[in-house]
């Protein structure tokens, strides 16, 4: 759970299934993004945007942007730890950062810009108070600088 009062978000931990390794023999890029996308629950369940409030309230985070790099294979059984980090907040979104390590090796990172979106409109709208306080809670106690590879670009 997180400790909103410090900042700090738990890292989501997983290990690596056999279904997700794919034909070189390591985890294919889809398990990934599968991976990324189960710490931004976390994140979203931490922030209050569980289940109860996503039912409740019928608003939810869409991710409208990604940016992945994968940096090392990673295979089977392997322990996963991802940690993230709110980079920005406006009152409709969330900008967050995912490290992916096995061990202290560095895996890969993902970059997402979310929206907060009502399900029944399609329209963005702002987090109610109670989930932006604990969002501007855990961006200014968290002590975390910014990752040099966030708000980077592909270029060949």
């Amino acid at each position: 759970m997180t400790d909103i009062a410090t900042g700090s978000l738990p890292a989501y931990r997983c290990t690596v299934l056999p279904e997700w390794i794919d034909y070189n023999g390591h985890m294919s890029e889809a398990f990934y993004v599968l991976v990324f996308g189960y710490a931004t629950d976390q994140v979203m369940d931490e922030l209050g945007m569980d289940k109860l409030y996503r039912e409740e309230t019928q608003s939810s985070l869409y991710t409208v942007e990604a940016h992945v790099r994968y940096l090392l294979e990673t295979g089977l059984d392997a322990e996963l730890t991802v940690t993230s980090l709110i980079v920005a907040a406006g009152p409709k979104k969330l900008h967050l950062a995912h490290e992916l390590r096995s061990g202290q090796q560095l895996v890969a990172t993902e970059e997402i810009l979310a929206l907060h979106v009502n399900k029944h409109t399609g329209r963005t709208e702002a987090f109610p108070h109670a989930i932006n306080d604990n969002i501007t809670r855990v961006r200014h106690t968290s002590g975390h600088q910014t990752p040099q590879w966030v708000g980077r670009k592909v270029t060949a």
